[in-house]
């Protein structure tokens, strides 16, 4: 089977990503990519790598020459044309945030604007190993934020095991590399701000990814208190870890709840006793690694590291695709 697809916001980071994996992808085939910035342009003059495509105004996109599509686009721009595709018989993958939330207006709290197309909501969340059966064969998928994934995967197995203490708040000390602010340029990241630093920002309820992070938790019958979430700038170019600090009924049950949840799961890692996961455990891979340290009788401390740009982005993005056609899970995922 060949699928023809098209990427929009080709340039960017995610974008960029993407183009590699379903360059390699042996069922995809690139039909176009789009820049508003380098339109006309070759891809090879935003990356050396990549193939000789000539990029195109999203207006420009020959969206019948495609049969999925992939945006890689900010909120706000991203929901109008997954609506153009979905019209046209496209299936839709989305890596913005206008899919994610199932309320708009849960998205206009957020976001600070109306929802674009809230008739599209809500639509199946795209974090395969928390639930894969909503994605097989769907036409329309919306790819998790970075932090998200690196969170629910560390939090999901305790609310679906009733182990979360009902009341208590679950703490998130979150790290991430630059390249998740993003290629345009902006002074807190550029090189001198940010080598030999290391920042928080957006702490507090800051941060959009809490809304998807607590729209999920919910759903899956947590108990929890609040969700104190702080992100973090580290002066490296990839890679999220993520520190959650839960309280628990029962902290030696939690290793059996992980290991059930995870368990055949090719692309997370559960570390065995006295492992500490690291961003050396996945950067450059499409995979997740977490370790278990209990810190007591009811306190749990998960680790989970991701690659911001791949399982955070293009890489789940890929196997959210895979899922869509029917295809195995893991497919194009050998390039990482």
């Amino acid at each position: 089977m060949s699928i023809d697809v098209g990427i929009y916001g080709a340039t960017g980071y995610t974008g960029l990503e993407l183009i590699r994996l379903l360059a390699g992808h042996p069922h995809a085939s690139i039909r176009f990519a789009t820049s508003e910035a380098s339109a006309g342009q070759s891809l090879r003059q935003s990356w050396p790598l990549a193939p000789d495509l000539t990029l195109v105004p999203s207006a420009d996109a020959p969206l019948d020459e495609v049969q999925a599509v992939f945006l890689c686009l900010p909120h706000t721009r991203s929901a109008p044309l997954a609506a153009q595709a979905l019209g046209r018989g496209v299936r839709v993958v989305d890596l913005s945030a206008d899919l994610r939330l199932d309320d708009p207006a849960v998205y206009a709290q957020w976001y600070k604007v109306d929802h674009p197309h809230p008739e599209l909501l809500p639509r199946p969340y795209g974090l395969p190993e928390l639930g894969r059966d909503n994605l097989i064969g769907a036409e329309c998928i919306a790819n998790p934020g970075c932090y998200a994934t690196s969170v629910l995967l560390a939090t999901v197995p305790l609310a679906r095991h009733d182990l979360l203490i009902p009341g208590a708040p679950l703490i998130v000390d979150a790290k991430s590399g630059v390249s998740g602010a993003g290629r345009t340029p902006k002074q807190n990241i550029l090189f001198a701000e940010v080598h030999g630093n290391f920042s928080p920002y957006n702490i507090g309820r800051g941060h959009r990814h809490l809304a998807e992070i607590e729209q999920v938790l919910a759903a899956e019958g947590s108990q929890a208190g609040p969700l104190i979430f702080s992100p973090h700038l580290l002066p490296t170019d990839r890679g999220i870890l993520s520190t959650v600090y839960a309280q628990v009924t029962d902290a030696g049950a939690a290793r059996a709840a992980f290991t059930t949840a995870y368990a055949g799961e090719p692309l997370v890692r559960v570390l065995p006793d006295g492992e500490l996961a690291t961003l050396r455990h996945v950067v450059n891979t499409p995979a997740a690694a977490l370790s278990l340290t209990p810190a007591g009788d009811n306190l749990l401390i998960v680790v989970s590291v991701i690659d911001n740009l791949l399982k955070g982005a293009a890489s789940q993005a890929v196997q959210n695709f895979n899922l869509m056609w029917n295809l195995p899970e893991t497919t194009g995922l050998a390039a990482c």
